[in-house]
């Protein structure tokens, strides 16, 4: 999977394929506004040219506009708010917001299309291929599609099948959250779901509390809608309260946040989840300074059933609560659903109605179809063993290779400290084969960190480890 070296025999000098390689990487945001360049010496060492050719590279992406220098410190990746050169000047409206775009907050998306048979990556947010059940849900398809009647011809119930939303009132049961099926709307995906209730709630120029450390994707799409991020600091029992009631309180009365955005149970990326005194508290705040909280349950399906879900503390009264499957079953099903109180589903209906019409019936039953029948709760057994044994391995190797969980590690994910800035790490490890998920991706501003993300799935390979350290011992030697 190594990068290979640029070829001297080539038609295009050292320089042009060194600079394409730089360019093709910024384009495909693998490196992202705000993202260091090698220094010219590292860079030099790394791909076997003269210092002269990667200042001239360089130079290029400069005249390009791709890149910008930092007098003593570097060259560094353009934000995109910056047009290339030479690009014709137009006239553009003023922006909706001033909250920057986190790192990359795409790249860990682009990472997830890999093509079949490529190895782990362990900055992916999936399981593993061969851990997911094929036959589980080709059975469930085949069930469905034997006699559709109507579901297969026509659009589907505006607020999602019946028989799903059913189905879903009962697993929500066995979580704690008293839910009708009348209360609950489907989606295509839990991040579609986050979006019908963040454009029915607020509207560009309002303030939005979020986790810190979080997830990239959902900051970049809360700024993408105009929304300010006002990150709270996420410790091991939950958000800092103490912050949180100074952020709200230093909003002038009329622009105080009307959300909350949290991950409670195994947040993303510590792996933390809320504690039952700390729920409490959070729905006091929000009781008092009349927020909406926005209980985001990705991952549920890892997590024990008795965990505190403000969902349920609350009895949905000033929470909506998301839900998704992209993570146990599949990502390619895109159906995830919300739950919120009676007085708020006509407003998300009419969202969901604006963004995709309705969501697709055939998958929708297929899923109810597992649901109903236990696949789903077996499945999901499964891979929590399988995950907790690669957890065990995972922390072995974390260890062994002179790294520190910064969290206790739990789920899906583990927070690791590396001891060296993790996003010039990731470039090293990209010329390698291996992308990580640096620490710097789960800040709402960009910010140097020694730590990362990894998915315990997908680090099992000692190779992975083995490239770290070397990757590791190249920045000490270049420092």
């Amino acid at each position: 999977m190594t990068e290979p070296l640029l070829s001297r025999g080539a038609d295009r000098s050292l320089t042009d394929q060194l600079a394409t390689r730089f360019a093709e990487r910024i384009r495909q945001r693998l490196l992202a506004p705000g993202a260091r360049l090698p220094s010219v010496r590292e860079c030099a060492r790394r791909h076997e040219v003269s210092p002269t050719t990667v200042v001239a590279a360089y130079d290029q992406l400069l005249a390009q506009g791709l890149v910008e220098a930092r007098r003593q410190r570097g060259f560094f990746v353009r934000g995109p708010q910056a047009e290339p050169r030479g690009a014709p000047a137009e006239a553009s409206p003023a922006p909706l917001h001033r909250t920057p775009l986190p790192v990359s907050a795409t790249t860990l998306i682009r990472g997830m299309f890999q093509p079949p048979g490529a190895q782990p990556m362990p900055g992916l947010g999936t399981l593993p291929v061969d851990w997911l059940d094929a036959g589980l849900i080709g059975s469930a398809l085949r069930k469905v599609s034997t006699a559709p009647g109507r579901a297969a011809l026509q659009y589907g119930e505006p607020a999602g099948e019946a028989r799903l939303r059913r189905a879903l009132a009962t697993r929500l049961a066995d979580l704690g959250v008293r839910a009708a099926p009348e209360q609950i709307v489907t989606s295509v995906g839990a991040t579609h779901a986050l979006d019908i209730v963040t454009r029915t709630l607020a509207k560009p120029g309002d303030s939005v509390l979020v986790d810190e450390p979080g997830w990239s994707v959902e900051y970049a799409r809360l700024a993408a809608l105009g929304l300010r991020v006002l990150p709270v600091p996420r410790g091991p029992e939950g958000p800092d309260l103490a912050v949180m009631q100074r952020l709200i309180e230093a909003q002038p009365p009329g622009a105080r946040p009307r959300l909350y955005v949290t991950v409670s149970v195994l947040h993303n990326p510590t792996g933390a989840s809320l504690s039952l005194q700390s729920a409490h508290r959070v729905l006091q705040l929000a009781q008092a300074h009349d927020l909406v909280i926005v209980e985001d349950d990705t991952y549920a399906h890892f997590a024990p059933p008795h965990l505190p879900r403000l969902a349920a503390l609350d009895a949905l009264e000033r929470t909506v609560y998301v839900g998704g499957f992209s993570k146990i079953l599949t990502p390619s099903w895109r159906v995830g659903y919300l739950a919120a109180p009676p007085a708020l589903v006509d407003r998300l209906v009419d969202a969901k109605l604006l963004s995709t019409l309705t969501t697709p019936s055939m998958t929708e039953l297929a899923l109810a179809h597992c649901l109903e029948q236990g696949l789903l709760r077996r499945h999901a057994e499964r891979v929590q063993r399988q995950l907790d044994d690669a957890r065990t391995r995972a922390v072995r190797l974390v260890q062994a290779h002179d790294c520190r969980l910064a969290a206790e590690p739990r789920g899906l994910f583990g927070w690791v400290d590396v001891g060296v800035d993790t996003e010039r790490l990731s470039q090293l490890l990209l010329d390698d084969g291996w992308l990580i998920a640096p620490g710097a991706l789960f800040h709402a501003t960009h910010r140097p960190t020694t730590l990362m993300r990894i998915n315990f799935a997908t680090t099992q390979e000692a190779r992975f480890w083995r490239a770290l350290v070397r990757a590791r011992a190249t920045m000490a030697g270049l420092s």
